[in-house]
């Protein structure tokens, strides 16, 4: 019983893995092709092989080390650095098959999610202002015009003036941004006087941003970059000085640190040699003792001749 049980699992498990396996892709497969073609044989025999001429290949297609393609994604929830809900997105196979398919922040870009993707951005663009909500690039563009400050050089002709076509350009030279006239608004138009005036901005006909818009005097370019020119030097030259007054310094303290350390062998050396010169009058004071104690203590010859 178990015997036969353990036999069709087993016949199960390889029909299964069979067809799994009949059903996977072929990867890194190489395909090659003859140089020289194998003639044909005779009816009920093998081909005859010549021993070097039919083992000679030539490579037709490498799946292993081809150029690997993108993944095609449409994203169902805003992802940082690749876009917001309905973005079509090219990653690699990796992070698709790994992150954003597993996760569900993605989906494959068949027709039926491309209709529907566009039917929501459609609803979006086109329903009640109340009910439409912010994309993510919106909500980038409004956390970046929130932190930013348009400043206009007034041109020195007197018929300049600011209108939106003119502040809708310095807004593209100055900050980058695409504003169209139709939602930009200005406290009044046009605007002539210096000062500091404001500006808002409509982000996508949801968010409205005030931005700072100051009108300031006209400036030379080149004027402008004589002064720049002019700053650099003045900080190269005091980075110049102050790098001499350290070296100075430096000099100056090698310079007293020398003389220290000569005075110091001096005053060593006269110290050894005073008392060299004490030892050696020393040693010779004792020398002359010695010999004078030595003469004392020798009885000296006696003239008296010797008795009987």
């Amino acid at each position: 019983m178990w015997s036969s049980g353990r036999r069709v699992l087993q016949d199960l498990l390889s029909q299964a893995a069979a067809r799994s396996f009949s059903l996977t892709p072929p990867q890194n497969t190489v395909v090659v092709e003859r140089c020289w073609q194998v003639p044909l044989s005779k009816v009920g025999r093998p081909p005859r092989l010549h021993p070097r001429r039919h083992r000679i290949y030539k490579l037709v297609e490498d799946t292993k080390h081809a150029p690997k393609e993108n993944m095609e994604l449409i994203l169902t929830q805003t992802v940082p650095k690749l876009g917001g809900r309905g973005d079509t997105v090219f990653v690699k196979k990796s992070v698709g098959r790994n992150k954003l398919l597993p996760q569900g922040l993605a989906v494959y870009p068949s027709p039926e999610n491309k209709h529907m993707f566009a039917e929501e951005l459609r609803l979006l663009r086109e329903g009640r202002p109340e009910d439409r909500i912010q994309t993510r690039t919106g909500q980038l563009t409004i956390e970046f015009l929130k932190r930013s400050k348009l400043e206009i050089n007034k041109m020195p002709s007197e018929d300049f003036q600011l209108t939106k076509q003119v502040v809708c350009r310095q807004f593209l030279k100055k900050l980058g941004v695409v504003v169209p006239p139709h939602a930009l608004s200005l406290p009044f138009e046009p605007i002539k006087d210096l000062g500091d005036y404001w500006c808002e901005v409509k982000v996508n006909g949801i968010n409205t941003v005030r931005i700072p818009l100051s009108l300031v005097p006209y400036e030379d370019p080149s004027a402008r970059y004589q002064q720049q020119l002019k700053r650099q030097k003045q900080e190269q030259q005091a980075a110049e000085d102050l790098s001499e007054a350290a070296d100075e310094d430096e000099a100056v303290e090698k310079t007293s640190g020398d003389a220290a350390a000569k005075a110091g062998k001096d005053s060593v050396s006269q110290v050894s040699e005073v008392s060299h010169s004490t030892g050696t009058s020393a040693a010779e004071d004792t020398i002359t003792s010695a010999a004078k104690t030595t003469q004392d203590t020798t009885a000296p010859p006696s003239d008296s001749p010797k008795k009987d």
